[in-house]
């Protein structure tokens, strides 16, 4: 008998930026565009979506919530930014970091969402002393683990040990599926060869990857056999595209809190070419995963120089895929 499972479907608005950019879709019309497809869940970015953020009105507010009741969406997400070079003469200072982050759980709470993305970059020092402020909100603060880092990466560690030593059940993890990646995507090895690489330097470092050489070994190879500056980009371009196993989720399951669908490339057949969804939601459902899988689309900047992007028939093809695969279970 198949498994039951918790799991909920989400987008992160990021996925709908060509349109919004392009004025195709407003703000409504990306939440509209989310529960057309249902996948209720809505993962936004202030600086992204939301003009004049952080110093929003209260109407902006109503307005949020008149549009959750309205379309029947539930917000999950806020993905908050540090902008540290705030100032050209300086970096920000800790006190102004702690506020800055204070800010972004107000705006959390503010939105409805349990859940606040944290950046990679920001120390586990300022996270801890923003606890007491995330306990107030009931906001969730969910480091965003993202490729090169992983699991088992030092920085990572960092935070591991802070949430064990303080106890806190507010400070957890975002994974990016990004950190699953098990074929070079397609959609880069295409646009490296549209912008000059070398078709068989190309091939040698996307076989090599998905053999798990080391990239030190890959990039020094791919020298010896010449090439170009673009041949030398594409080889570096392995350091920053990494694969782990996705049941090293396991260990840490208690404290993710939400799951960014990474994807580059839905192929037609519903399957996305790089990321194996289909060893990762087994996974989730093993380790009673409850939260939502926000859909992350990221294709769009590989292909705007030859094709028209269409994220929302992206995003449409990764949750047909996730339909899928969550009946299996």
């Amino acid at each position: 008998m198949p498994q039951k499972h918790q799991i909920k479907r989400g987008v992160s608005l990021y996925s709908f930026q060509e349109e919004y950019f392009l004025r195709t879709l407003d703000l409504e019309g990306c939440i509209a565009t989310c529960a057309k497809l249902g996948a209720y869940g809505i993962e936004s970015i202030g600086e992204q979506m939301m003009p004049g953020f952080p110093h929003l009105p209260d109407s902006f507010y109503m307005r949020w919530h008149d549009w959750m009741r309205q379309y029947g969406t539930v917000p999950t997400c806020h993905d908050m930014f540090l902008d540290t070079k705030r100032y050209k003469d300086r970096l920000l200072t800790d006190d102004e970091m702690i506020a800055s982050i204070r800010t972004d759980l107000r705006h959390s709470a503010k939105l409805g969402c349990k859940v606040m993305r944290v950046l990679v970059s920001v120390k586990p020092e300022m996270i801890e002393r923003c606890i007491p402020i995330a306990e107030e909100c009931d906001v969730k603060m969910g480091l965003e683990i993202h490729s090169p880092f992983h699991f088992d990466h030092p920085w990572i560690m960092r935070y591991t040990e802070m949430i064990a030593r303080t106890g806190t059940r507010h400070v957890g993890y975002i994974p990016d599926m990004g950190i699953f990646v098990k074929r070079y995507p397609r959609v880069m090895r295409e646009h490296a060869l549209r912008s000059g690489a070398t078709e068989r330097i190309v091939n040698f470092v996307c076989e090599a990857y998905e053999e798990r050489v080391l990239p030190d070994y890959v990039i020094f190879d791919a020298a010896k056999m010449g090439g170009n500056e673009m041949d030398r980009h594409f080889a570096e371009s392995i350091r920053h595209i990494i694969w782990s196993n996705p049941r090293r989720m396991l260990e840490f399951m208690p404290h993710i809190y939400h799951i960014h669908a990474k994807f580059y490339d839905m192929v037609d057949d519903m399957h996305e070419y790089s990321i194996p969804y289909e060893e990762i939601i087994p996974v989730l459902i093993d380790g009673a995963y409850s939260g939502y899988l926000s859909s992350e689309y990221e294709g769009n900047r590989w292909i705007q120089d030859a094709y028209p992007v269409d994220s929302v028939e992206q995003v449409r093809r990764q949750h047909a895929m996730f339909e899928r695969l969550l009946a299996q279970q």
